[in-house]
């Protein structure tokens, strides 16, 4: 087994190799206006790292957010690309799922909640009763209306730094990782688990609208 994970449903621009029992290689960077420049080295960078390559793939992992429209779409695309191109399974996973499991890898138990930035003045998130259980969400919303829902809980991520007064109570990590989602993708695959299809969980409408009152020109 050899997985290729991606994640661009966030800032990070996130990739890892997995090769059944461990990460055999990573890259990561955090630059939320670059994803498309990002992911192909990145992806270069760990098969070379790897000494393997890229036909050596048996399965193609990729986060489906939720995330903003842009940053999402690269990963996703790429990813449905790489599992054509190859012609091996492509699994998706909620990124939030991904950062749980991360969290619980430095220790965090559980309960707690899962927020990455949504932009806005709102965050993604769910609430998880362990790393591996996730148990309402993912949804997007405006800290202060999750307030009661929350109160008390630890949170991870991004979003939950950005709103110290909803979530007093943040630990690691900050910041999506491949490495944990394909980590995440080997233990449901030995299991016998189902993945989610490769479809972007927006959960909103893009940032991008057409302008109102667009004049339409036509030809002569």
């Amino acid at each position: 087994m050899l997985l290729l994970a991606v994640d661009t449903a966030t800032p990070a621009v996130t990739v890892a190799l997995h090769d059944g029992r461990s990460v055999v290689a990573e890259a990561h960077q955090v630059d939320a206006r670059r994803h498309g420049e990002l992911l192909l080295p990145s992806v270069d960078r760990v098969l070379a790292e790897a000494g393997l390559k890229l036909d050596a793939v048996t399965g193609v992992v990729v986060g489906v957010g939720p995330g903003p429209y842009t940053g999402l779409r690269v990963g996703l695309v790429t990813a449905a690309t790489f599992a054509s191109v190859l012609d091996v399974p492509l699994h998706g996973l909620c990124t939030l799922d991904g950062l749980a499991y991360a969290a619980g890898q430095t220790g965090v138990e559980g309960p707690f909640v899962v927020a990455t930035d949504a932009r806005r003045k709102e965050v993604y998130w769910a609430r998880y009763e362990d790393p591996r259980t996730r148990t309402g969400g993912p949804a997007v919303d405006r800290p202060a209306e999750i307030a009661e829902q929350v109160a008390g809980l630890p949170a991870v991520g991004a979003g939950a730094l950005l709103y110290p007064e909803v979530f007093p109570d943040v630990r690691g990590p900050e910041h999506q990782s491949a490495a944990a989602l394909a980590s995440l993708a080997a233990e449901k695959l030995a299991a016998g688990e189902e993945f989610l299809p490769a479809q972007p969980l927006y959960l909103r409408r893009p940032d991008a609208q057409v302008p109102k009152n667009y004049k339409v020109v036509t030809p002569k």
